[in-house]
């Protein structure tokens, strides 16, 4: 399913009908060239009838498929098409218009048959060169078969621009913005986890009072020596007990952090933190160094979704491609924060390493290519800066500049 909606289509249909109405009845009542009149009304009520169609299928579904987008498409062109032959050919002012339909497939449709229209629309051109019902002047005019030759020419060499130039940009930005949705919803679920984890504690927090209070009217009966002669009532007591013991079980599992650190995790957190634990989460048998470049203590930072899942990508890359060792320097400045992660492996190819950050750029063309986008533009998105480069021992390096005042120290 493509983007196209069918009422954009028809609005465009519409448009056009109207238009040519006005250029035949202009044509033939006010500056007087003799035109097939009728047959001309005939084509145009014909886009008339497929756009009330269209219509009718617009109320059942407003986005179509490619195959039916094509389909309207390729009527639209051979409308046109017959509708020149009337009026004179190729050197009808309006055959430039024979573009429109290819430029919407080239941003909307497959290649395939954007390569199949624009090849209709090429026979089109080179068919009406050669037949067409002239136009009845009150003088005479012609043309240089030099000059038709270009006229012919142009057009078909602007058929072919035209559709590689609309598919070249619209294929990008289809990938730019599929990669973003991507992106978001990884950093929604990113979130959704942070918040499910903070229900979960607050959930544990608040049911182990009322949990306590349980455990110490248990308790009480238990020692009530009446009670203890009754065993019918005493078994049930004790099953009570060992089933609120596991309800206490299951809020300490709860109330544990996922991320193995205290629960002020979700308010400051250092950034080393937050690189050990992305490495441990994707390591396999890598070694971790970290080189700390401050003269006190390292402060702590606002947690932000955002830089964790930014550095759990590109900590994952560094542990991919490493040989033994993925080493993270981190310097705290006076207004930045600069970390360098980088690896001992082989660098980044010289073909690949000025496209990094594009979508679909992978290293081992086995993955999406997704990884190093999203970390970008998620750094890019708090007002920080990335750069890709190798050192001069062939090293890939990411570096990440951030600014003091986005992660609130």
């Amino acid at each position: 399913m493509n983007t196209i909606l069918l009422g954009n289509l028809i609005k465009i249909r519409w448009i056009a009908i109207f238009g040519q109405l006005i250029a035949i009845l202009f044509a033939s009542f006010v500056i007087n060239i003799e035109i097939p009149f009728f047959e001309a009304l005939f084509v145009i009520f014909l886009s008339v009838i497929i756009n009330f169609y269209s219509y009718l299928e617009e109320r059942k579904n407003k986005t179509i498929s490619n195959i039916k987008a094509f389909s309207y498409l390729l009527f639209d062109t051979l409308q046109l098409g017959i509708l020149l032959f009337l009026t004179g050919g190729i050197i009808n002012p309006f055959s430039i218009l024979i573009l429109a339909p290819v430029i919407t497939s080239a941003s909307y449709l497959p290649a395939l048959l954007t390569i199949i229209l624009s090849s209709i629309s090429i026979i089109i051109i080179m068919i009406l060169n050669f037949y067409f019902i002239p136009l009845s002047l009150t003088y005479e005019f012609i043309l240089p078969r030099i000059y038709t030759f270009g006229l012919v020419a142009s057009l078909i060499i602007t058929v072919i621009f035209i559709a590689i130039y609309a598919y070249l940009f619209a294929s990008s930005s289809r990938k730019i913005s599929n990669a973003l949705s991507v992106s978001k919803l990884q950093i929604l679920n990113q979130k959704k986890i942070t918040e499910v984890g903070s229900l979960s504690a607050a959930a544990a927090h608040e049911m182990g009072t009322p949990l306590n209070t349980i455990f110490l009217i248990l308790n009480d009966l238990l020692k009530d020596k009446k009670l203890q002669a009754d065993k019918s009532i005493l078994k049930d007591i004790v099953l009570l007990k060992s089933q609120a013991d596991r309800c206490k079980e299951i809020l300490q599992k709860l109330s544990k952090n996922p991320l193995k650190l205290k629960d002020k995790f979700l308010e400051k957190v250092k950034i080393t933190d937050l690189i050990k634990i992305n490495f441990d989460k994707f390591n396999k048998n890598k070694k971790l160094k970290i080189v700390e470049n401050f003269q006190k203590n390292e402060p702590e930072i606002i947690f932000k979704d955002e830089i964790m899942y930014a550095l759990g990508n590109i900590i994952q890359n560094a542990i991919l491609y490493a040989n033994n060792i993925v080493l993270v320097e981190l310097t705290y400045q006076m207004k930045n924060v600069i970390i360098k992660i980088s690896d001992d492996g082989k660098g980044y190819p010289k073909d690949i390493i000025d496209k990094l950050g594009e979508p679909y750029i992978s290293k081992n063309n086995e993955g999406m290519g997704l990884g190093i986008f999203i970390a970008k533009n998620l750094i890019e998105n708090m007002g920080g800066k990335i750069q890709f480069y190798n050192s001069k021992d062939n090293r890939a390096f990411v570096e990440i500049t951030l600014d003091n005042s986005i992660l609130r120290i």
